[in-house]
């Protein structure tokens, strides 16, 4: 889609405006290819979000489903530990945890893991609750599977389709995290392209009248978040009708 470099500077070819000959969406302050930085900040986004989506579906999934089927002082603690999470604003401790750790794609998986394991296990531990009264359930017991194997075989299986569903709009929260981090400076770290970081480094040129440089990106994630909100609720009315 594009052969130029996002992160050649070509200081004869500064802050051009879209259109222009080369550079569909202009360049940058430091003559930046703009749709060049916006493919690559897309990519780097996308990969780091989606591997931040992973980790705290796996997780949560897995604390979901053993906190459900086996209850007791494990359901307990982990419920305890989920309560202590969410009394913090999402963002506020996402940005907190990334302040004290350092920026960077390690500590923005770090932080986002720490926070959004919740959702996942509560839903999870919610639909093993009702499933684990049912008939096949029973049936599993009598016939001498284990507990371990239970969960693992049958509860996950049926009751993480809720998660996938969650997952669609927790990569949309994601984004915006990681592109508000790349904002104040906590995110991506430079030169790699951001969308965050693009939109950073162009407000201080709208004064004087260089708006593309803040707006194209920030419509870009509006955008995006927009197309992932659609294909989630898209992936939702799927499950819904095979259930």
């Amino acid at each position: 889609f594009t052969s130029a470099s996002p992160t050649a500077q070509n200081t004869s070819s500064i802050r051009l405006e879209p259109g222009s000959p080369g550079h569909p969406l202009g360049t940058d302050q430091l003559g930046r290819d703009t749709w060049s930085r916006l493919l690559y900040g897309g990519r780097t986004d996308l990969g780091v979000t989606l591997i931040a989506v992973v980790i705290p579906f796996v997780v949560g999934t897995l604390l979901g489903a053993l906190c459900g089927y086996f209850g007791g002082w494990f359901d307990m603690l982990v419920m305890r530990l989920a309560d202590v999470v969410t009394a913090f604003p999402f963002y506020v401790l996402v940005i907190a945890l990334v302040f004290a750790i350092g920026t960077g794609t390690t500590s923005i998986y770090i932080a986002i893991s720490v926070v959004s394991w919740v959702a996942y296990a509560r839903i999870v531990r919610g639909e093993t609750l009702v499933l684990r009264r049912k008939e096949f359930i029973d049936a599993c017991r009598t016939s001498g599977l284990g507990r371990g194997q239970i969960v693992l075989r049958h509860v996950i299986p049926n009751t993480a389709s809720q998660a996938v569903v969650y997952a669609m709009s927790d990569i949309v929260m994601n984004v915006n995290v990681i592109v508000t981090l790349s904002f104040f400076g906590l995110g991506i770290v430079p030169p790699t392209p951001d969308w965050g970081q693009m939109m950073s480094d162009g407000q201080q040129f709208i004064m004087s009248g260089n708006t593309w440089l803040t707006l194209i990106p920030g419509l870009t994630v509006v955008l995006f978040s927009l197309g992932l909100s659609f294909l989630g609720d898209g992936l939702a009315n799927v499950l819904k009708a095979r259930r």
